[in-house]
């Protein structure tokens, strides 16, 4: 990933870290943000977008891609797969247990845990690169497409469901960059 890249999605982490942690303003553009996005929209389909792009999956899905990467004697990319996920997933639990953001009032029971940044979309984005990085070359915007919609999908289900607030997924998608474009120097 480029350096603008990188630098954007710093900034953008930061800000939002900042405003978070900092700003009663911030957080009440946030929460009315989350009310005029969400409405009515927690059906079916969502939570089985989100189960299946749940953190604790995802670790299941690399841990099949790495395998699979083995088996074509890709050992240093399984490596790194499980490693960039591994890392991405640490900073963001790291993140979560520092901001202590706590969820949407009306959020699931079924949602646990700190808000801030979301975890199913740390995860949907870390793969979602990956696999555009391993597969995009060959297979071309046809995957390419597949990908960002299947990407978009679990980031509209957890603004559906009301487990996070609009800041919680761009935070999300910006530390997911920039770990990528970290652990994108050790392929």
């Amino acid at each position: 990933m480029s350096l603008t890249i990188f630098g954007i999605s710093l900034s953008t982490l930061l800000f939002l870290i900042f405003n978070i942690k900092n700003s009663r303003r911030f957080n009440l553009f946030d929460h009315w943000l989350h009310r005029k996005l969400v409405r009515d929209r927690d059906g079916f389909s969502w939570q089985v977008i989100a189960f299946l792009n749940d953190p604790k999956l995802m670790v299941v899905w690399a841990v099949l891609l790495a395998s699979t990467l083995i088996d074509q004697n890709r050992n240093h990319t399984a490596m790194w797969v499980l490693g960039t996920l591994g890392f991405t997933d640490l900073i963001g639990i790291f993140l979560k247990r520092t901001i202590r953001r706590k969820r949407p009032i009306m959020h699931s029971e079924l949602e646990s845990g700190y808000s801030f940044p979301s975890g199913h979309v740390l995860g949907s984005t870390t793969m979602t690169l990956i696999l555009l990085h391993l597969f995009g070359p060959k297979y071309g915007i046809g995957l390419s497409v597949f990908l960002i919609a299947i990407w978009l999908m679990v980031v509209i289900s957890r603004l559906s469901l009301k487990a996070h607030y609009p800041s919680d997924v761009v935070g999300a998608t910006s530390l997911a960059i920039i770990c990528f474009s970290i652990a994108s120097n050790f392929i």
